[in-house]
């Protein structure tokens, strides 16, 4: 990994405020970048046996958490797997893949998380009906965000 690359990781954990990014490649190398405090910066070569590290939810700021108004859950909630842009409809001129009210199925696809130029269909984890649709069109969503309410 080049310095370019690191840079480029940078920017996009300033983009999306993440405060902490951890990356291992196949060739066994890994990178972890923590933002905030004091900063951290370690890279392991591949000769140094590690384990491989869980993916670690995004703790957002006090600020932010105040900032964000959730409506009250009836029922669970359908949280965004991934950090990125929330996204109801396919594209700009078609109809949302679901609206309040609809009837969904587990393993069918409610909504598109853009992450990085790719488009991430994002399925419901159970059978429910909508009831909110808690996240904004085009705009950035984080690890656990709830996107939907579902009963």
């Amino acid at each position: 990994m080049d310095f370019k690359d690191i840079k480029k990781i940078v920017e996009l954990m300033e983009t999306y405020e993440l405060s902490e990014f951890s990356l291992e490649q196949a060739e066994g190398d890994s990178i972890k970048l923590k933002r905030g405090g004091q900063p951290v910066i370690s890279a392991i070569p591949a000769a140094l046996p590690t384990a491989a590290p869980a993916p670690a939810p995004v703790a957002s700021s006090p600020i932010e958490a105040s900032a964000v108004t959730v409506p009250a859950a009836s029922g669970k909630t359908i949280d965004s797997p991934m950090v990125g842009t929330f996204y109801v409809k396919p594209a700009p001129d078609a109809d949302n893949f679901v609206n309040v009210g609809d009837s969904v199925s587990e393993g069918q696809v409610i909504c598109i998380i853009e992450a990085m130029k790719v488009m991430n269909e994002i399925k419901a984890e159970t059978s429910g009906t909508i009831t909110a649709i808690v996240a904004e069109e085009g705009k950035p969503v984080q690890f656990g965000d709830p996107l939907f309410n579902i009963s």
